[in-house]
């Protein structure tokens, strides 16, 4: 038996008549040998990757909000955060709500910040973070395009603002002023 006659897989061919090629039976067309099966092989390990991937970080999500509750209301029930303090039960808020995820750059360019004033402004503003790749629902409910992206309400709930990409300090401290809040007042 000569080298050309012989199968990818090392067997002799079946050259039985009415075949149209030389083959020995085991699928090993121009699709599993050579180049061709380190190509198929990589697409399916590429496709399994992105599969795993995609599903790693994903958690439970929380029950849906309850209908005709605003998405700034809901959000205390999505996202589990520290109990407010006193001062924060009897008057509400103004509220940040920044919609972002832990790997994303411009995400992770702001957490310093959002934290900062968490701390900072505390009594006088809400802060929140939401991972929309944890908590996928959320970014349907919201109806946000990019990530991050920062909703402003007041007190009352009401979105005065959206901004999608980052967002520094100082413009989203400027952003308050404009709409009207006030945070530099102590609340004690």
């Amino acid at each position: 038996m000569s080298e050309k006659n012989a199968c990818s897989c090392g067997a002799a061919p079946n050259n039985d008549i009415g075949k149209k090629e030389d083959s020995c039976g085991c699928g090993g067309g121009s699709c599993c040998s050579g180049p061709g099966k380190w190509i198929w092989i990589a697409l399916v390990v590429a496709v399994v990757g992105v599969l795993i991937a995609k599903n790693a970080g994903r958690k439970p999500t929380a029950a849906s909000p309850a209908a005709g509750e605003p998405p700034a209301a809901a959000e205390a029930s999505a996202v589990p955060k520290p109990a407010p303090e006193p001062a924060t039960q009897s008057k509400p808020l103004p509220r940040l709500v920044d919609l972002g995820a832990g790997k994303c750059i411009p995400c992770k360019m702001m957490a310093p910040i959002l934290e900062e004033m968490k701390k900072t402004y505390a009594g006088r503003m809400d802060v929140v973070f939401v991972d929309v790749w944890e908590n996928t629902d959320a970014g349907k409910k919201y109806g946000i395009n990019v990530i991050p992206t920062q909703i402003f309400y007041d007190a009352a709930g009401k979105e005065l603002f959206r901004h999608e990409g980052f967002f520094g300090k100082e413009d989203i401290l400027a952003k308050w002023k404009e709409l009207g809040v006030d945070l530099s007042a102590s609340t004690e």
